[in-house]
């Protein structure tokens, strides 16, 4: 079993998710007593938002870097950033070690994908949704067709990320609303939806809507198992 290398803290509340689907992917994989083989480094979140508004990517970017590098002075073997806004700076993560970078909508991608999707709706941070970190590798490296909810919906998404789910605050009203903003983009045609931020599938889960739902986080913790757990 390789080490799985976590940048977590994005917030906690999602990383704590990380590491309870690793280590129930590898017992499920290998039984018995068995563990995930891992090393996290937690982020504290804080400043890091702050330079997220402040379009300060570069200053991410290097706190991150660093992240990558305790890593794999650690002895991981991959490094995954446990956030899918971050995605944003993988480049500067990338660069800054030797060890590979598991992309989360990579992951996202292929799973739907293997679901025989192609026109998938993309929930997550304002930044997430309308910049084209993102979308643009979901449709140029795997041929999806992307939507995104309306303006006014977008920024409903982010203020439940950012000033509820970070918190672990799960309320019914928001529940209530991400599930309408899901209806309104299958209305448009989307045959699933990227629960593209790792928060969200603490609020909505895929038996509260019949539409495809894939929770990034499930997705990028199992396919670093498979990866880990590679002949």
């Amino acid at each position: 079993m390789r080490t799985i290398g976590l940048i977590g803290g994005m917030t906690w509340e999602s990383s704590v998710e990380y590491y309870r689907i690793l280590n129930e992917r590898v017992a499920q994989r290998l039984g018995g007593l068995h563990s995930a083989k891992c090393v996290m480094v937690s982020i504290d979140f804080a400043p890091l938002e702050m330079q997220q508004e402040r379009g300060e990517w570069d200053e991410a970017g290097r706190e991150l870097a660093k992240a990558a590098r305790q890593l794999e002075h650690a002895g991981a073997e991959c490094v995954l950033i446990c956030a899918n806004t971050m995605h944003k700076v993988m480049d500067a993560v990338q660069s800054a070690v030797s060890i590979p970078l598991l992309h989360i909508a990579d992951a996202t991608a292929a799973r739907v994908k293997a679901a025989g999707l192609n026109t998938i709706a993309l929930m997550g941070t304002k930044y997430t949704m309308e910049e084209g970190f993102y979308k643009d590798r979901l449709s140029q490296r795997f041929g999806l067709r992307v939507i995104t909810p309306t303006a006014a919906d977008r920024e409903i998404i982010h203020r439940v990320i950012y000033q509820e789910l970070g918190f672990g605050i799960l309320r019914p009203e928001s529940k209530a609303a991400y599930l309408r903003i899901i209806d309104d983009l299958v209305a448009q045609g989307a045959q699933g939806v990227i629960l593209g931020c790792t928060e969200i599938g603490l609020l909505v889960k895929q038996e509260d809507h019949p539409a495809p739902l894939f929770d990034t986080t499930r997705i990028h913790a199992e396919a670093a198992v498979d990866w880990a757990l590679q002949e």
